[in-house]
């Protein structure tokens, strides 16, 4: 028993490492999962709406706490630190963790669990199964919680990575992840990412056995109609199938696409998700910046989500002159954490982003662009 559970607290505990550092690189994505889910509940049980739409306007702090949490319980048992109160921690997180993904899975409600940030998706049911299998783990940790070995580093290890988690976490809110696993990431191509890849479908077949009186499954199509009655057929590499992005698209202020214009020479984007956050913002360096880009040939341009309106009196109320172009907010999302948020294209390949906290200078996008090749 010594062992199983032994074996259980290092396998739990690197599982809540690995996935609290995904997350916590990115608490701004896991953010914006959370806040999907407070919003379905909030649809789902009106009466207790303002409560769940409070949680959805603080899910960025609720996230960060969760990401630190979970990858700070992953170091407590491995290092077997205080292992009766880390065992009640870490079966009640999981046991939050797997209502939300059978929520998920079983209303349909949200696709993607979030369980291991942006850098792998999991289905509903899938990251359902995860979390059952790793509640069977934790149960043996939690019953064996009073006979674990204290262990000496197990102190000193938990307050690095409260500091770490902590340190990661606000900085990549107050600038960007120190890594990123989205399809806008420095060095990856956009136009390319919207082909759909060169894989052909894995079907599988369903057939009546006339014969037998049976459905049979098939990975080819049986062409003897005399035996076997074609059903249904479903392909099982549906996702390997679509392209990694699917919904990038930009329009000009008349509404007219211009999305394959962006992909055409050196483009710097000024991302505005949203109006809030923005009125005290000081938008004059970024108004000198784009100035200078445009006299070097680097295109800047306001792209935004902002209800036109709304977007017209910030432009006025901030001195902006640049033209502008709308895109979805969820796209941006995905491409921009922060609002506002940099991005340099070249030839639609992503060269680098900054948030507005680390503005860069015209030389130094020059130098960049001279300096990266692709």
């Amino acid at each position: 028993m010594k062992f199983i559970a032994n074996f259980s607290r290092i396998l739990v505990g690197l599982e809540f490492i690995f996935s609290g550092f995904v997350k916590v690189i990115d608490p701004y994505g896991t953010g914006l999962k959370l806040q999907e889910y407070f919003e379905v509940f909030a649809g789902d049980l009106p009466m207790l709406a303002p409560f769940f739409n409070g949680l959805a306007h603080n899910a960025l702090a609720m996230s960060l706490l969760f990401c630190c949490l979970e990858l700070v319980l992953g170091v407590a048992l491995v290092f077997s630190f205080r292992m009766k109160s880390t065992s009640w921690m870490v079966l009640g997180l999981m046991v939050f963790f797997t209502f939300l993904t059978f929520y998920s899975a079983y209303f349909n409600k949200v696709t993607d669990c979030g369980c291991f940030g942006d850098f792998l998706k999991l289905k509903p049911w899938d990251s359902f199964i995860k979390d059952v299998v790793s509640m069977v783990f934790i149960l043996i940790i939690f019953l064996y919680r009073q006979r674990f070995r204290k262990s000496e580093l197990g102190t000193p290890m938990v307050l690095i990575s409260i500091i770490l988690s902590i340190g990661i976490g606000v900085y990549a809110i107050r600038y960007l992840p120190i890594l990123d696993f989205l399809p806008y990431a420095a060095g990856k191509s956009i136009p390319k990412q919207m082909e759909r890849p060169n894989i052909k479908p894995d079907l599988q077949y369903v057939f009546l056995d006339k014969k037998e009186n049976s459905e049979i499954e098939s990975k080819e199509y049986l062409s003897d109609t005399n035996r076997y009655k074609y059903i249904s057929s479903v392909v099982l590499n549906e996702e390997l199938l679509k392209a990694k992005i699917t919904d990038y698209s930009i329009a000009d202020s008349a509404g007219n696409d211009f999305t394959q214009q962006t992909f055409e020479g050196k483009i710097f984007f000024i991302v505005l998700k949203k109006k809030e956050g923005l009125q005290n913002l000081d938008f004059e360096p970024i108004n000198k910046l784009a100035n200078k880009l445009a006299k070097r040939k680097i295109k800047p341009m306001i792209i935004t989500s902002i209800p036109t309106e709304e977007y017209l009196t910030l432009q006025k109320e901030k001195n902006i002159t640049l033209d502008y172009y709308t895109c979805d907010e969820k796209v941006l999302k995905t491409m921009a954490r922060n609002n506002p948020c940099f991005v340099l294209l070249n030839d639609g390949v992503v060269v680098k982003k900054w948030s507005y906290n680390e503005i860069p200078t015209a030389n130094q996008i020059n130098e960049l662009i001279i300096s990266t090749k692709f």
